[in-house]
């Protein structure tokens, strides 16, 4: 005679639930307004100052030098990886038509893949490079070269010791 056991889950084993609502739309932070100057914190461009231009979709900021004063592109930027200064301009609604789509990467199609991959040269698309002459244009109007702002947002961000960013004000 086979006996049957009967099966317990364990404890240990988890519980799914389904969400009950939705995913509320992420905050912009206190102080960002577009045209608002930002100190990036990490990253490549880490302790550069660039010019804040909106909140995208995923709620990533559009972010950018301009390329010709301190080198940062058109940029998404995690809000929580920025300091916002009072130092801001009147912009307006720049990049409009700049989304998060606007980022993604060209998928490489029809090629054999190598363990070793050859190393290519990055080739910005003409597009990009005209979008990006577009929005530095209507922002250069607001600089001169020889003002504060255009120096400040060429100058770096470092902190030394004895600084305390805690009680700074930017």
């Amino acid at each position: 005679m086979v006996k049957k056991f009967a099966w317990y889950p364990g404890d240990d084993e988890k519980k799914h639930f389904a969400r009950k609502h939705k995913k509320s739309p992420i905050h912009l932070r206190k102080g960002l307004k577009a045209g608002t100057v930002v100190i990036i914190l990490a990253g490549r461009f880490r302790g550069r100052r660039a010019v804040y231009l909106k909140q995208l979709k995923s709620g990533l900021l559009l972010v950018t030098g301009p390329y010709k004063v301190n080198g940062i592109p058109l940029r998404r930027v995690n809000q929580a990886y920025v300091i916002p200064t009072s130092t801001a301009f009147d912009i307006g609604s720049i990049a409009e038509s700049i989304n998060d789509e606007y980022f993604n990467k060209e998928k490489e199609t029809g090629k054999e893949k190598k363990f070793f991959k050859e190393e290519k040269e990055r080739k910005i698309p003409e597009a990009k490079k005209q979008s990006q002459k577009e929005v530095d244009a209507k922002i250069m109007v607001k600089l001169d070269k020889k003002s504060m702002e255009y120096k400040f947002l060429q100058a770096r961000f470092t902190l030394r010791s004895g600084m305390r960013p805690h009680e700074m004000a930017f």
